[in-house]
């Protein structure tokens, strides 16, 4: 089936607004099918790329294979894109970077919370080790405490009017 006149149109303006402003370009009008027309604009969708610039590009290869490889690149046509496709990379990669940076800086600023808890928490263990050996009281033997000296329970008393009486 061959399309009409104002489709054509339609795809030529479609066609001359993909090709960018330094491109050279000659209007080619081929009758095409409407499924094949479709398939075509799928293709050049799911591929990111104008119908246009594919279109070239398909004319350059067929030309390449019928007159052979002149040591030029064989797809001229996607230099722009491919720098385009540079450019927002090298963009996405400084942004993770920058992301990455926030990240070291915050756990950096943990792993200083975490060394002074460590810290805090040692103290802490020390001085629980050092009141339970206190609580448990003298490991060498009791001192004998003399009648007239002051009662080691902390009562200020005499030993012989606190713990020295035989009742007690």
């Amino acid at each position: 089936m061959n399309l009409d006149s104002g489709v054509l149109a339609r795809i030529d303006r479609k066609l001359l607004a993909g090709l960018g402003q330094h491109e050279t370009y000659r209007m080619v009008r081929v009758p095409v099918m409407a499924s094949t027309w479709s398939t075509w604009k799928r293709y050049c969708d799911s591929a990111g790329i104008s119908m246009g610039r594919a279109i070239a590009a398909m004319i350059d290869r067929e030309l390449v294979s019928v007159f052979g490889d002149s040591g030029a690149d064989a797809s001229p046509v996607f230099a722009e894109q491919a720098q385009e496709e540079l450019t927002r990379r090298k963009q996405r990669v400084a942004r993770r970077e920058m992301d990455a940076t926030g990240v070291e800086e915050h756990l950096r600023a943990w792993d200083k919370r975490l060394r002074r808890w460590e810290a805090g928490l040692e103290a802490r263990e020390q001085r629980a080790e050092l009141t339970a050996k206190m609580s448990a009281g003298p490991s060498e033997a009791p001192t004998k405490v003399g009648r007239n000296e002051r009662c080691p329970c902390g009562s200020r008393l005499k030993y012989k009017h606190c713990h020295g009486l035989p009742a007690r």
